[in-house]
């Protein structure tokens, strides 16, 4: 089964690539001072690469006066000091670098990390190549978020990570999860199981397609789970955290303690919306296609010369890259890096198998 079958624009394909980074690579000392605001950890985090794609972000959960934002019962601080390109110092390593997402809990707060994706996507496959390490009492997560004004409106499918949970368990996700009044909603989520002999302190591929009926969540390939309740409807950021608040969801992490997400790529196939139209341009020149007036899929039009060339990312042999499945000369690999803009231009269909 591919995605979409009838219908055209899920046409736009991105690679972020944090395997060959040595020239940025450093460990920073954590920061130990609540009040204390610390700059990005390389020159790669002030890049146009960067910048052009991610915001790394500094709230915390601090409420009104002294008190913190729901349950938390220590105070939590996202800070760029904890987002840092890392050598990676595996015996026979994959890569040479990984992008390192770090939590810590120190004297009087929680230090912690988090970047949000500068455009919104309207259904989105998106996976990473990751792992987690550390201390009991951390969620690690990437998920897609709309916020709202009350809990019934937010709208978020989840890959959370509790480094408190045993090691093959991921929790799978459409938010929100429970009531105002603190009661679960069975049907919003799944405790999912990762493939037999895979735990997530191994580098695994975690995958999230979130469709107009469904979100879907692999690992490593394998269907995990899926749920049909309160899919999101409306265009979302792309967020990915690695946080502890001492609340009841993330638990609590000792003193001095830190966990962290290791992250070799991300890699997604998304929609466009008049946000990716407006803020995207992978050129200079901006996009020559029309996603509609709200976004969403577009109806193909093949006499406009839609889907000249048929690819794939599922069926590649490496991460980045695609292979032509049809209407083309040969069946080859091509890098992506120098044809996102013409899967719009001229016409190339992305699939992606479900």
């Amino acid at each position: 089964m591919f995605w979409p079958s009838r219908l055209f624009h899920i046409c736009l394909y991105i690679f972020y690539d944090y395997r060959n980074l040595g020239d940025y690579a450093g460990v920073p000392s954590p920061v130990q001072n609540a009040s204390r605001k610390a700059g990005v950890t390389s020159d790669y985090f002030n890049s146009d690469t960067w910048d052009d794609s991610w915001s790394i972000q500094d709230w915390s959960n601090r409420g009104k006066g002294v008190s913190l934002s729901g349950d938390a019962t220590v105070l939590m601080i996202n800070s760029p000091n904890n987002i840092y390109i890392e050598k990676n110092d595996d015996e026979d390593a994959a890569s040479d670098t990984s992008l390192t997402m770090r939590t810590m809990r120190l004297l009087g707060f929680q230090s912690a990390a988090e970047f949000d994706s500068v455009s919104t996507y309207h259904y989105v496959s998106v996976r990473m190549l990751a792992r987690v390490t550390g201390s009991a009492g951390a969620c690690m997560a990437i998920f897609t978020y709309l916020g709202g004004e009350e809990l019934a409106d937010v709208q978020e499918a989840d890959i959370e990570i509790m480094t408190r949970d045993p090691k093959n368990r991921v929790q799978y996700t459409n938010q929100p999860s429970f009531t105002e009044d603190g009661d679960d909603i069975p049907k919003a989520t799944r405790n999912g199981t990762l493939p037999k002999g895979v735990e997530w302190d191994d580098w695994v591929v975690h995958r999230l397609d979130w469709t107009p009926k469904r979100s879907t969540w692999y690992a490593n390939g394998q269907e995990v789970a899926r749920i049909e309740y309160q899919t999101p409807k409306d265009p979302a950021q792309i967020i990915l955290n690695a946080w502890s608040d001492s609340g009841s969801w993330s638990g609590n992490m000792s003193l001095n303690g830190a966990a962290y997400m290791q992250i070799q790529w991300i890699d997604m196939v998304y929609n466009v919306t008049k946000d990716n139209e407006e803020k995207r341009s992978f050129d200079g020149r901006g996009l020559e296609a029309d996603p509609g007036q709200h976004g969403g899929l577009v109806q193909r039009d093949d006499s406009k010369g839609a889907c000249k060339i048929v690819c794939s990312i599922d069926e590649a042999d490496e991460a980045g890259e695609t292979k032509i499945l049809s209407k083309s000369t040969a069946s080859h690999m091509l890098d992506m890096r120098y044809w996102t803009r013409k899967m719009v231009v001229f016409g190339i269909m992305l699939w992606v198998s479900i």
